[in-house]
């Protein structure tokens, strides 16, 4: 059984790995040669680097975010495909019960690591477009109706935030409705209100008005240091 939770243990490990990998700021390094997180908003996310580095470079970073959060759904199921036909699963453990528990958990993790990047010292972006991968992964109706709610709400605001903020409340809705396995629906909640929580800085702007549309830039910006390249 220990062997059992440590191999668990591992593949969690491995998907907060996964959602480390820091696109926006190896992108801005290799393009620009700047550190993403001292410009705009200070977010290594896509939405900062399409405001700092043009169209292609965010919508690159999107994509590879996004293919983050599929991967490590793709790793839980690997690896309950790998323990089953090697006889690792202990006779105790109900496959059936466990794995969605398992994707749910490796799911936070990606989301965790994608905000709390190791490789960045613990910074990062705000865990959108990662956690998109990981709906779409879980249930893709979810996840094109999540697409949906922040596609409406984009094209009447022109804000990103905003609709990602009502994407994040729109998920565990969407779980229920959609009668999706109690761990789902407990990611939904859990990861709607961590992503939400990450735009605190930009909800204290939309009450501000003062929150940039598309095609803006943030008013508030954080000063590059002395070493950032122009």
């Amino acid at each position: 059984m220990m062997t059992w939770f440590s191999l668990c243990g591992a593949v969690l490990i491995l998907a907060y790995l996964l959602g480390s990998i820091p696109t926006g700021y190896t992108v801005a390094k290799l393009l620009k040669g700047i550190d993403i997180r001292e410009v705009g908003s200070g977010s290594t996310g896509a939405t900062n680097v399409l405001r700092t580095l043009g169209t292609g470079p965010g919508a690159f970073v999107l994509l590879v975010d996004c293919l983050k959060g599929v991967l490590a759904i793709f790793l839980v199921y690997w690896f309950f495909d790998f323990a089953s036909s090697q006889s690792l699963v202990p006779s105790t453990v109900d496959i059936q019960l466990w794995q969605p528990w398992m994707v749910t958990l490796a799911g936070l993790f990606a989301v965790l690591g994608h905000s709390k990047s190791i490789f960045l010292g613990f910074s990062g972006g705000k865990s959108v477009a990662t956690s998109l991968g990981l709906l779409l992964s879980m249930n893709w109706m979810v996840g094109l109706a999540t697409v949906g709610v922040f596609a409406v709400v984009v094209a009447i605001s022109r804000i990103v935030s905003l609709s990602s903020i009502a994407g994040a409340i729109a998920v565990p809705i969407l779980m229920v409705i959609l009668h999706q396995p109690l761990p789902y629906v407990l990611f939904g909640v859990i990861g709607g209100l961590y992503v939400i929580l990450r735009h605190s800085s930009n909800i204290q702007r939309l009450l501000a008005g003062t929150e940039p549309k598309i095609g803006q830039k943030a008013q508030v910006e954080v000063e590059p240091t002395a070493n950032s390249a122009s």
